[in-house]
């Protein structure tokens, strides 16, 4: 078992101890999800059926269903992290950012034909994507150590897809189905940018080659590199540490855009780079 199953493990035997009613609700909302995952028949949201739901039982929710990938074979490949404009803080009315995982199946490259009909109701947004060189793991991580354990910069884009029906989430919602993760791609070739350059970079998001959406670095937290560290530091108490080869993804650019079959998406990073998928 991974350290990040090991921690989710241990963490949900601590809360079943505490409270055996409470942990079998919150292991049936998880198995919901982890069908939802595999049916695509999205369910309710998770927040209007259990009222005094918390940001750790949505957690704890998430977590259950990684130990189950797991177990099941999947191979974890990274984490992303959402929520990390101030736009999507606002509509969700947080203040933080939250983070899911990924596995290698769910990774896509650069012009990939991928079926449309293994989501639901799928988005894309355009980001960075961040392979480590080195293990970090917190508390404590500081931006200037989450910089230097960045390897390579890679064009990414992140499938975000709800299993919460007609994408009715708070952030308790979110959270629990695994930070709305669906799938990411990531090219090839890595940008030629230096890290301490990130927040003036520019990219566009392109549906079928016309330009919807563009940003720049800076609307990811400020600093792409400060969602890196905070997650860090959040696994970090947990136990669970940022693995060497390991890819993250650190927050969109711009807002998500949906996506049907028969459309390309592109992450324009001007003359660093491009990142396109196509759905079928």
């Amino acid at each position: 078992m991974t350290a990040a199953a090991e921690a989710g493990a241990a963490d949900w035997t601590s809360n079943q101890s505490g409270d055996a009613t409470r942990s079998e609700q919150m292991i049936r909302l998880a198995d919901e999800l982890f069908e939802a995952t595999r049916t695509l028949v999205p369910v309710a949201p998770l927040r209007n059926r259990v009222p005094d739901l918390t940001l750790d039982d949505a957690y704890l929710i998430q977590s259950r269903q990684l130990e189950r990938h797991l177990a099941g074979g999947r191979v974890l490949a990274g984490r992303k992290v959402g929520l990390t404009s101030p736009a999507m803080q606002r509509q969700l009315g947080v203040d933080s950012p939250d983070f899911g995982y990924f596995f290698t199946d769910m990774v896509h490259r650069d012009d990939d034909a991928v079926p449309a009909d293994a989501f639901i109701s799928p988005k894309v947004e355009p980001e960075f994507g961040f392979v480590l060189k080195e293990t970090l793991q917190g508390p404590g991580v500081t931006l200037e150590q989450a910089r230097a354990a960045i390897g390579a910069v890679y064009p990414a884009i992140e499938i975000i897809d709800s299993r919460i029906a007609d994408w009715d989430i708070k952030l308790l919602d979110t959270v629990a189905d695994n930070a709305s993760c669906g799938a990411i791609a990531v090219g090839a070739t890595a940008l030629p940018v230096s890290v301490e350059d990130l927040t003036s970079v520019t990219c566009s998001l392109l549906i079928n080659g016309e330009i919807r959406e563009t940003g720049t670095g800076d609307a990811v937290m400020g600093d792409p590199v400060a969602p890196l560290a905070w997650l860090a530091n959040v696994l970090g108490e947990q136990g669970v540490a940022l693995e060497a080869g390991q890819l993250v993804l650190p927050g969109s650019f711009t807002k998500a855009l949906p996506v049907v079959a028969g459309e390309s998406a592109t992450a324009h990073f001007g003359d660093l780079g491009s990142l396109t998928i196509r759905f079928v």
